[in-house]
């Protein structure tokens, strides 16, 4: 049975499940009491947490990737310590990861892995910029959605850009993805996370890993010297300029390497737009100056030539032909003069041919009438079965419909948005060709699903429809709405709801939630009840808050671990989740001290000697001392602050011996 299953962590976090194990930390399913939803919780490993000094690296990097928020990163809600338990509070993802995604759908095509290699960067994007390094992007860490969309997760080995590496092990991340100065133990930056998302990216587009070998260590010797297959010698369905991107983020030289997520965001989505776009760099300018391995050739590259791999020669055949051609010589043949004759015969046949050939051409040109010239009708705005028809195209032009269209607010879908040549310009001669583009009528986007987001993620989650069709984008006060199931400060929903049509100038509105609706609550008396039960009482029967930092425990005579003070008083009339605070006992702190006291020195020899300290009945010390030795010890004497103490000599106070004592 797991030690943390059913526990409650800092009085909130109910642990219902685990649900995973990393290397460095176990996850868990839990419930927060106080917001009503269900979170992941991290829990450092009881190994790690030993550590004092790994411990604070911890808390103070998860504090670093807690303040990131960004629409394709797993949110952290909290980063906290419940006595020695070191645990980080997550969203909880409703998804599998792009591992198993892949592992379900084989090979993805090139349109899909565009569309998550993208999302992925944006998320390093938004982690660089705030200087954290994600040191271990693979597919196990980036979750995949139920609408497509993607999260990267686990940020267990990342760490501060500026920061020290000091976790070797942890720090290597998975070997078949990691980047070559990884692999030689140098610092890291952020172009360390864009080779890791090049292999991602490689994975994606082939179905295989670009590096692979028997052990942890082959692998990563290949990431340092090996270059691999290019992406479309796997599979000649990816386009070229796709290829390049992937290769350029994953070139060993950091210096051809893409500087920044940001840079090679804009390639993709430059590519996106235009997947015929010429890049401003070629497969050429990805190579090392140096051969990586000099005792075997690198293979080459043309991207503008890519056979297929069922139409290539074989190496060996090829060298074979090679060797074959380079030492064949062809037979000589005698009878030298002979074929010098008949050549010249030859030579003089040909040309009498020629002069009569350019004669009959010229003939039939002088002969045939000049070409007409025909002006270009216009038919953008015309349907092709329109324009076909029209005088001035019909028996004249035909029409070549483009399969590329483009979006028009002007001209509805299906009608000619654009021709060449264009109209009013002239052509001459027969068979003359209009070629038209076709509009694809208003350009609409689709609403995206917001909802339980904060303000603040929706607008980043929305930012490119914004800017592409100038959304308004409003979160009226006025407009929020109390719920039982939303958390406050969170989209309950929107207007146009999730796959509603956008169109430009559209106003998009933001339903957020206040939050359930809040009772009225009696306070009751929780004085002399023991705190852990009061705590207990408070979440689960009277609704109200009530942390650590809200309870001091100060010294009393009451029972420890009692209330003996609470900030509400008892019947007062609060609303639901108000703040407590209570004072709780720790009891008295008790100290011992001693004390030499002077014998009667009379004809008694013997004497009993009681000592009493404060307002105590029975005597703290009570023997009978032998008067000759004329001191002594009482020890020990207990108590707290300043006491009197009383001394009797066979039960009759000594007034002289009665003395103020202070115990510290």
């Amino acid at each position: 049975m797991d030690q943390y299953i059913g526990k409650m962590l800092d009085n909130r976090y109910e642990i219902l499940e685990r649900i995973g194990t990393g290397g460095m930390a176990v996850v868990y399913k839990a419930k927060c009491h106080r917001l009503n939803r269900l979170v992941a919780l991290k829990i450092l490993k009881s190994d790690l947490a030993q550590d004092e000094d790994f411990r604070r690296r911890f808390n103070a990097e998860s504090q670093a990737v807690a303040q990131l928020s960004h629409p394709n990163i797993v949110s952290v809600y909290d980063v906290s310590r419940g006595g020695d338990t070191e645990y980080i509070v997550m969203e909880l993802i409703d998804g599998i990861t792009l591992k198993q995604y892949m592992e379900k759908r084989g090979q993805l095509n090139w349109r899909e892995s565009l569309h998550f290699i993208t999302q992925i960067m944006r998320g390093l994007s938004h982690a660089h910029s705030r200087g954290i390094v994600h040191r271990d992007i693979k597919p196990q860490n980036v979750m995949v959605l139920r609408d497509g969309s993607v999260k990267v997760a686990d940020f267990g080995i990342a760490c501060l850009e500026n920061s020290a590496q000091t976790l070797t092990q942890e720090a290597l991340g998975s070997v078949h993805y990691i980047s070559p100065e990884q692999a030689r133990g140098e610092r890291t930056d952020a172009r360390s996370d864009i080779y890791s998302a090049g292999v991602v990216m490689y994975e994606m587009l082939t179905g295989r890993l670009p590096f692979e070998g028997d052990s942890a260590v082959s692998v990563a010797i290949q990431h340092l010297s090996a270059v691999p297959l290019a992406p479309r010698e796997l599979n000649s369905e990816i386009p070229a300029q796709l290829e390049l991107i992937c290769m350029k983020a994953m070139t060993p030289d950091l210096n051809r390497r893409y500087a920044s997520a940001d840079a090679m965001i804009a390639d993709l989505e430059d590519f996106r737009k235009n997947p015929n776009i010429n890049l401003d760099f070629t497969m050429v300018d990805l190579r090392s100056e140096e051969p990586a391995e000099p005792t075997q050739p690198i293979r080459t590259y043309d991207r503008t030539l890519h056979p297929s791999p069922k139409n290539r020669e074989p190496e060996r055949l090829r060298d074979r032909r090679r060797d074959y051609e380079d030492d064949y010589e062809p037979p000589r043949r005698s009878g030298g003069a002979g074929v010098k004759v008949l050549v010249g015969v030859a030579i003089v046949l040909a040309l009498a041919l020629v002069v009569v050939l350019f004669r009959m051409v010229s003939d039939s040109f002088t002969q045939q009438e000049a070409p007409q010239t025909y002006a270009v009708p216009k038919v953008v705005g015309y349907t092709p079965q329109q324009a076909a028809g029209m005088d001035g195209v019909k028996d004249i032009f035909t029409l070549d419909i483009k399969e590329e269209r483009f979006f028009s607010d002007e001209y509805p879908a299906g009608t000619i948005v654009q021709q060449s040549p264009e109209a009013e310009s002239h052509r001459k001669g027969d068979n003359l060709v209009i070629e038209v583009w076709l509009s694809a009528g208003e350009d609409t986007g689709e609403m995206l699903d917001v909802t339980n987001k904060t303000e603040a993620q929706a607008n980043v989650l929305l930012k490119s429809l914004k800017e592409k069709y100038d959304l308004e984008i409003f979160a009226d006060e006025a407009e929020m709405e109390f719920n039982d199931e939303v958390t406050e400060g969170y989209i309950i929903r929107s207007e146009p709801a999730k796959g509603d049509p956008l169109k430009k100038g559209d106003i998009i509105r933001l339903i957020i939630s206040k939050g359930p609706e809040k009772k009225p609550v009696v306070v009751p008396r929780f004085i002399g009840k023991q705190i852990d039960e009061v705590l207990r009482e408070l979440v689960d029967t009277w609704h109200l808050t009530c942390t650590n930092a809200d309870i001091e425990y100060v010294e009393s005579d009451q029972e420890p671990n009692s209330v003996i003070w609470q900030s509400l008083d008892e019947t007062t009339q609060v609303t639901e989740w108000d703040t407590i605070q209570f004072k709780v006992s720790k009891g008295i702190t008790i100290n011992e001290r001693e004390i030499y006291l002077n014998l009667p020195q009379d004809d008694r020899t013997t004497v009993q000697v009681d000592v009493y300290v404060g307002d105590e009945v029975d005597p703290q010390f009570s023997e009978r001392v032998s008067c000759a030795d004329e001191t002594v010890r009482v020890y020990p004497l207990r108590g707290s602050g300043t006491q009197i103490i009383k001394v009797k000599f066979d039960n009759v106070l000594d007034q002289s011996q009665t003395q103020e004592l202070q115990f510290d």
